[in-house]
């Protein structure tokens, strides 16, 4: 045996770096691993929410109440079956009414992004001739703000819906539940980074006007089109379904393409197959509307621990919980890690924005992320082991699966469903949430993609909002 006195013992130190100085001075390895006691050391809390309290009978039916939540979530099947004008479908919005991503904000407290979005819906709606006049509008609150998933509804970065805009109408063939999302508008100067320029308008008077018509007729002939069997085939291609949807886009293509073909002819079919075949992450939204489908599932059962929505406006990171209702629970948003096109670095990105979590709720985005490898290192992981370690250690966090969907990578792992909230806080261990980077200036654009991690203050005040539910 060797004697491990003969070598420099290496250190692992683990929370406050009180004598990690010392150790480096005197020529030692340390290596550091943040902690912090579960629930900032609130041993009661901890009781309450685990049954260590008198209050087991309470926590057992809470723990029976999750199994129901994820089994609803299993259960859910979207399906996409029109695209209809957003004030057809959700009349609130015949009235000037802007939906946003995220919890609700004032306009004056959004990032620059969101702003410029609202002010480019003002002008497509034809609320205000000129950028001026519509922040002004704006400002004084003539035009009425609220969020997506109050209306059923998800937008991707500033997620800025309006009644003239067409919305994807996405059914749950096991409920008859509906959530909406606009259109993915592909690259370069678009609305939902905030861009209002002639081009975006152009873009947003076709989609009303004939892209979505087109759609309409192709999906109507199609008898509609089921999400959940693409989704499933597209994790085994290398989609995470977040930064990566190519091959769900593809596959949507395919599905559409004879329906297109029988109800579109001449420059009106060739505009719209352009679009969809140069649009790789098209599909995007359609899984973002599923994943409001699955996580309104869950929320319908009114029971458990479960987060069932996560969201962000630029400002503030929301969650919802299964078993408290419609309330948001917030904290601090943080900014995206990651990786910045030539020319722009992290002071020019905007802090994490966008309506896109909701696929990481379900279990897929950043909680899927071995089954993406083309996109892993671009989203800062670095390496295929540490998407399998990130996997691993964020299965302490839920209490299911969800066996529709497979990761190849992983032998066939079914993905991680059920994010617990108990379990969040207990363990310190946060869902990992893919995402793209925003510029902080309107209209710029993506100029980069990254990871993010949610604020654990938000899981923090969900849980003890929970634990007042719990009280023997």
């Amino acid at each position: 045996m060797t004697n491990p006195l003969e070598k420099t013992p290496g250190v692992a130190n683990v929370g406050v770096d009180l004598f990690v100085p010392r150790l480096l001075d005197a020529g030692i390895l340390v290596t550091t691993r943040e902690w912090s006691p579960p629930l900032q050391g609130d041993a009661e809390l901890y009781r309450m929410l685990f049954g260590l309290n008198g209050n087991d009978r309470k926590v057992q039916m809470l723990d029976a109440a999750n199994r129901e939540v994820v089994e609803a979530m299993q259960s859910a099947d979207p399906v996409l079956v029109d695209v209809r004008s957003a004030k057809s479908v959700l009349p609130e919005l015949k009235s000037p009414l802007v939906l946003h991503a995220g919890p609700p904000l004032p306009f004056e407290k959004m990032t620059g992004p969101a702003q410029g979005a609202l002010i480019g819906v003002a002008l497509y709606e034809k609320w205000a001739s000129t950028p001026e006049q519509a922040r002004a509008m704006l400002e004084r609150g003539e035009i009425a703000l609220d969020s997506c998933h109050h209306h059923n509804a998800v937008g991707p970065m500033a997620g800025a819906t309006s009644g003239s805009m067409p919305v994807l109408v996405v059914q749950d063939a096991s409920s008859g539940r509906t959530a909406y999302a606009i259109l993915n508008e592909g690259i370069g100067a678009v609305l939902r980074f905030g861009a209002y320029n002639d081009e975006v308008q152009d873009r947003l008077t076709w989609f009303e006007e004939e892209f979505g018509p087109t759609l309409s007729a192709a999906l109507r002939h199609a008898g509609g089109v089921p999400l959940k069997p693409i989704m499933s085939k597209a994790l085994l291609m290398g989609d995470e379904m977040h930064q990566r949807n190519a091959a769900a886009s593809l596959m949507f293509f395919q599905a559409l393409m004879p329906h297109l073909v029988a109800t579109a002819t001449g420059d009106r079919l060739l505009r719209a197959v352009n679009f969809l075949g140069q649009t790789d992450q098209f599909f995007l939204n359609l899984a973002m509307a599923a994943g409001k489908i699955i996580g309104d599932a869950g929320q319908a059962v009114n029971g458990g621990s479960i987060v069932t929505a996560m969201c962000r406006n630029g400002v503030e990171f929301g969650l919802r919980v299964s078993g408290l209702g419609n309330s948001w629970w917030t904290g601090p948003v943080n900014r995206p890690q990651g990786m910045y096109f030539a020319g722009y670095g992290p002071e020019d990105g905007n802090p994490d924005i966008g309506d896109s979590a909701i696929l990481e709720t379900i279990g897929l985005g950043g909680m899927a992320l071995p089954a993406a490898p083309a996109v892993i290192g671009f989203v800062g992981s670095g390496s295929f082991e540490d998407a399998q370690e990130i996997f691993q250690r964020e299965r302490g966090i839920v209490v299911g699966t969800q066996p529709s969907f497979q990761i190849p990578t992983l032998d066939g792992q079914a993905a991680l469903l059920g994010i617990d909230v108990r379990l969040v806080v207990s363990s310190g261990v946060l869902p990992l949430i893919n995402t793209g980077i925003a510029h902080r200036v309107a209209g710029i654009g993506q100029i980069g993609a990254g990871t993010v991690s949610p604020p654990l203050v938000a899981f923090e005040q969900a849980a003890k909002a929970l634990a007042g539910t719990l009280a023997p």
